[in-house]
């Protein structure tokens, strides 16, 4: 896994020095000495992740880091500062403006490597969300924006009483935590529940707790979640090896409050992020495949959907029929009542169509006052049956035309059916079901008519 790295620091034997340990792990690495450099850099997307000195002339690390994360063009990369500084509040300060992590000089090579390689991965998953997500705006729907000051879940999984006693009066205030002792009870619990954020503790007796984070990656309900490990210093070798497993975060112990609240917050915002951008990925799926009027699937998720349901039906041997309705004299109504009161009528059209059917029928909005429904396991003579009782449904009361109901018409259907034939092909089973319809209206209306294969 490689990926492009820029080098913040002011002092080139600094840059040079974490240049030759990257690109020897096959990095790309680009570098600028002072912080505006580094801001245009980021913002023309030269880079993946950001390694930043904190002590610069003129605007320092801190200052960069917040306008990294202030900007939407770049708030989703990677920051870790690289710093002199060890203090529990300079920690808490970087988290604060947005760091993702600190590494303390002289640098750690393997600390580096690891570090680098989990954000990268971060990185990547984020670019492929965002780019996905941006169909979304192409298409006109506006984005959910995370809410990252709502209280979280969290799952603390931690066998010490008085350490998750302290852990859980750091974070009650803020955020609702459930305690586990036991792992395989928090690997249930976990996948069970609705948690944003999964703390463990690295020195569960009795049960090798990298094993528990790595069975939280590999369950698909439990994989987005993220980890954030409590571990002691003297755990650096298995800290590295949870970062390469997939953890997201780690804190060393003793734990400074204000560094566990700004973990757990970087950790939070960061999931609601992603959260987000997949829900904008999942809106843009839906619209490319749904009826926004009605909440029907549309005419290109039949196109797809009737090849194959034709295609299974011909392989098992199995009847499958299509129906196809049009709603009576629809154009006076729009004529007469207007275009609100006939989007009214389609959408109880819809409703009512659908109660009336099983569920295992696929009702599609053809375009304008059209539907179809594909039946399988669903010879024509039980076709007709079904068509008439939708017919009755359709006529059996009048329709509202405006959203509280206090106006009504009478509306009526036409339905033509056809059963699948010998050839087995979705544009001659539509011909077909389509010459019935004809048929039906010819005839005078509100009526049902079949062809025979």
């Amino acid at each position: 896994m490689t990926a492009r790295v820029l080098i913040v620091d002011d002092l080139l034997p600094n840059v040079k020095l974490l240049e030759v340990r990257l690109t020897a792990e096959y990095f790309d690495v680009v570098s600028a000495t002072n912080g505006p450099q580094a801001l245009e850099l980021c913002r023309s997307g030269a880079c993946d992740i950001v390694l930043l000195d904190v002590m610069m002339p003129g605007m320092d690390g801190f200052e960069v880091c917040t306008r990294l994360k202030a900007d939407p063009a770049t708030m989703h990369l990677p920051v870790v500062m690289v710093t002199a500084l060890d203090q529990p509040a300079d920690r808490v300060r970087g988290l604060q403006c947005g760091a993702d992590d600190f590494l303390t000089k002289p640098v750690d090579e393997l600390a580096l490597i690891a570090r680098v390689r989990s954000l990268t991965r971060l990185k990547i998953m984020l670019d492929e969300l965002r780019a996905r997500a941006s169909t979304s705006a192409n298409l006109g729907l506006a984005s959910r924006e995370p809410n990252d000051g709502a209280r979280s879940r969290i799952l603390l999984v931690e066998d010490r009483a008085s350490s998750a006693d302290r852990i859980t009066a750091t974070l009650r205030d803020y955020h609702d935590v459930d305690i586990e002792a036991q792992p395989q009870e928090a690997l249930f619990r976990a996948a069970e529940n609705t948690y944003e954020l999964v703390v463990v503790s690295l020195n569960l007796a009795d049960f090798d707790s990298l094993r528990l984070c790595s069975q939280l990656r590999s369950l698909e309900r439990t994989r987005a979640i993220p980890i954030l490990l409590l571990a002691e210093a003297e755990d650096r070798p298995r800290i590295l090896r949870g970062l390469d497993l997939g953890v997201n975060d780690y804190i060393v112990r003793p734990i400074d409050r204000n560094e566990l609240l700004a973990r757990v917050r970087t950790q939070l915002r960061r999931k609601r992020y992603a959260d987000s951008l997949r829900e904008n990925v999942q809106a843009a799926i839906e619209l490319a495949v749904v009826d926004a009027l009605t909440g029907l699937n549309n005419r290109r998720f039949l196109e797809t959907h009737l090849a194959q349901a034709l295609d299974k039906a011909a392989h098992k041997g199995r009847p499958l029929s299509l129906m196809i309705l049009d709603i009576d004299h629809f154009k006076s109504v729009n004529d007469t009542h207007g275009h609100d009161a006939g989007d009214e009528v389609l959408k109880v059209f819809a409703r009512r169509i659908k109660r009336v059917l099983r569920g295992a029928d696929l009702v599609c909005r053809l375009g304008g006052e059209e539907f179809v429904v594909v039946m399988p396991d669903t010879p024509l003579a039980m076709a007709e049956r079904v068509a008439e009782r939708v017919r009755a449904a359709v006529e059996s009361e009048p329709f509202p035309i405006d959203p509280k109901g206090s106006r009504t018409i009478a509306i009526t259907t036409s339905i033509g059916l056809a059963e699948r034939g010998a050839d087995a092909n979705a544009d001659a089973l539509l011909r077909r079901s389509d010459k019935a319809l004809y048929a039906s209206k010819t005839a005078g209306r509100n009526r049902v008519t079949a062809v025979a294969a």
